[in-house]
């Protein structure tokens, strides 16, 4: 769908206005015609896509409409049940998902979207409470939600639950499957900058970054999937890329762009993963972002734009630790004359293999940071071929 923007009129932005005054960001009474896109919408957007974590640009996409339509529900507002093959999503969703997950059950990612996994969770629940346990929440489950406090104490839930699973993977990257996703592609180019004779684009630029890191993977005894090929006739959206993720049961996904802005002097890296401001997050997503920013800005010397927590769809809907990362930006000379240089992207390329390593470590058994030498974890896998030929 073409973004809504500001000065756009029509039923769209009612309906938009509408939700945003339920929401209270918006004030009851009109601020102007309530089919105009005015300063004021434009600011209770912005507002909305901080909230939801969402890019913050005033203008409803695609993603921003979902989040929308998602956030018109509250928990009890209605039954939830695991309906197929449309399942049901909003945020009474996500408002059920994080209390289960407070509670200790295991509905993985709180994602807003009534799965499987949230359906047996519920049904677990039920069944504890002495509740017919189908799954679906109701009035009754409802009540029963009300009655009880926390039951896990003493740390995250979700953030035992995860670190107990990397923990008992094993620190080996051989075996393991990581699908990276060069972003862009096809009829998007992402950001294009014009240099002299040249023209440089993010698409391009991502790719080869993600052919080089296929090659380091595999060297260490990794599978590796790329989510498109140099020259795809169509742009994949992220909802498919996060499908194609979750199809091929990947440990790990590394979804690689360039940024842009109108201010040349913008510049650095930044690393993105899934959680929402009221503190919910993948807490492996979370750790493996911190490496990655960590492990490229020493390798580098980037400027550190830290990391973020999330909503995007790539994030959200993908079911392993999934981080994206923003290389710098090609709008910044400083930042070009780096990525432009083979060698530069190499040494990004060692950084994101060492973080991806890092994170099978235990905590206790972490290293300092660009002390890893990926060129040794080539050696140990040719080593250990021979050693069984």
């Amino acid at each position: 769908m073409r973004p809504i923007r500001p000065g756009d009129r029509g039923p769209a932005v009612t309906e938009i206005r509408g939700v945003l005054t339920g929401l209270d960001l918006l004030p009851s009474a009109p601020t102007g015609d309530d089919d105009e896109f005015d300063a004021a919408t434009e600011r209770a957007v912005r507002a909305f896509q901080q909230s939801r974590g969402l890019s913050v640009d005033g203008r409803v996409g695609a993603e921003t409409w979902c989040a929308l339509d998602a956030a018109r529900w509250r928990l009890g507002a209605r039954t939830l049940y695991h309906a197929v093959p449309e399942p049901l999503i909003g945020e009474d969703v996500r408002s059920l998902q994080e209390r289960l997950l407070e509670m200790g059950y295991d509905v993985g990612r709180a994602d807003a979207i009534y799965g499987v996994r949230t359906s047996r969770a519920v049904a677990q629940f039920q069944r504890e409470m002495g509740l017919k346990p189908d799954g679906s929440c109701g009035p009754y489950t409802m009540g029963a939600l009300r009655r009880l406090g926390r039951k896990v104490v003493g740390g995250r839930p979700q953030w035992l639950r995860e670190s107990d699973a990397i923990r008992q993977a094993g620190p080996a990257l051989v075996g393991r499957t990581v699908v990276i996703d060069p972003g862009h592609g096809g009829t998007d180019p992402g950001v294009v900058v014009p240099d002299g004779p040249l023209r440089w684009t993010e698409s391009d630029l991502v790719h080869d970054l993600a052919s080089r890191l296929e090659g380091r993977f595999a060297a260490s005894g990794v599978r590796v999937q790329l989510t498109r090929g140099p020259a795809p006739g169509s742009c994949l959206p992220d909802v498919e890329r996060a499908q194609l993720a979750n199809s091929l049961g990947a440990d790990v996904f590394i979804s690689l762009h360039t940024d842009g802005h109108a201010n040349p002097e913008a510049e650095g890296v930044a690393t993105y993963h899934y959680g929402t401001d009221n503190g919910v997050t993948s807490a492996t997503g979370e750790r493996l972002a911190g490496l990655v920013q960590r492990e490229i800005v020493a390798r580098t010397g980037l400027r550190d734009c830290r990391t973020h927590a999330k909503t995007w769809d790539l994030l959200r809907l993908t079911r392993m630790p999934a981080v994206r990362v923003e290389v710098g930006y090609l709008t910044s000379p400083a930042d070009r004359g780096l990525l432009v240089d083979p060698r530069f992207r190499d040494r990004i390329v060692e950084a994101i293999v060492a973080a991806v390593q890092r994170m099978y470590f235990p905590v206790e058994r972490d290293v300092p940071t660009g002390s890893i030498d990926v060129s040794e974890l080539r050696a140990a896998v040719a080593a250990g071929r021979v050693a069984t030929a």
